[in-house]
């Protein structure tokens, strides 16, 4: 997913075009699944006018395993074009966001291996932090138990089945959903949490950016 534009991040280009130490950041989260040898098929969901007039770094990918197509107005817009595009005979699905520029070979495959089960399967990483549930004028209401709290990160990967049926059921009532899990959690089907990494951080804000640019040297 990379139809965004990132006005979080600052002002410049789409912020999934940004190079961090060089690199686009959606080509850094790209390449894991370009490369992962169970994944047939790539597809990238691109803002209206960059889907027609792709990056320049990102033009010559294009082809065979690699396709693009326009994103929605919304997300969830953006995953039932990316759905649609993919071919009838996948069975499983990912959605990873391009913010996230630093997944892993060790957590795709486990997202993998749970989907294959039959269930929604969630990278994620355990609460370490105390949270507070906090009501009006920041008022805290409570402490909630971080034990059975995790911080839900992608790639999030499906029988494509069920995450075909949860976009159906979505009558756009209620809170909009944070990430396609909450989807299939309203729509009943069944979601687990594996091990995610705490290197897989989502790029936001400009701060983001900067530990993003840190955790790239890092990892050089």
């Amino acid at each position: 997913m990379a139809a965004g534009v990132g006005v979080r991040a600052g002002a410049g280009e789409p912020k999934q075009f940004r190079p961090i130490l060089g690199v686009p950041m959606l080509l850094r989260a790209l390449s894991p699944f370009a490369a992962h040898p169970e994944v047939r098929e790539v597809v990238i969901a691109l803002p209206a006018t960059s889907a027609e007039r792709p990056p320049a770094w990102l033009a010559p990918l294009v082809g065979g395993r690699l396709r693009i197509v326009p994103g929605g107005a919304t997300r969830a817009d953006s995953v039932r074009a990316g759905l649609a595009a993919l071919s009838a005979s996948l069975a499983v699905v990912l959605v990873h966001d391009a913010a996230r520029p630093f997944v892993t070979r060790p957590t795709i495959d486990a997202v993998i291996a749970r989907a294959r089960t039959g269930v929604g399967a969630v990278a994620a990483v355990p609460m370490d932090d105390s949270v507070k549930e906090v009501e009006s004028e920041r008022r805290v209401a409570r402490t909630l138990d971080r034990d059975r709290l995790w911080r839900a990160q992608t790639p999030q990967g499906f029988p494509r089945a069920i995450l075909e049926a949860a976009y159906a059921a979505w009558n756009h009532e209620g809170p909009v959903p944070t990430d396609d899990a909450e989807l299939a959690e309203r729509a009943g089907f069944p979601v687990e949490v594996v091990a995610g990494s705490p290197h897989n951080l989502k790029v936001t804000t400009e701060d983001d950016w900067r530990l993003a640019e840190a955790l790239a040297r890092a990892l050089a």
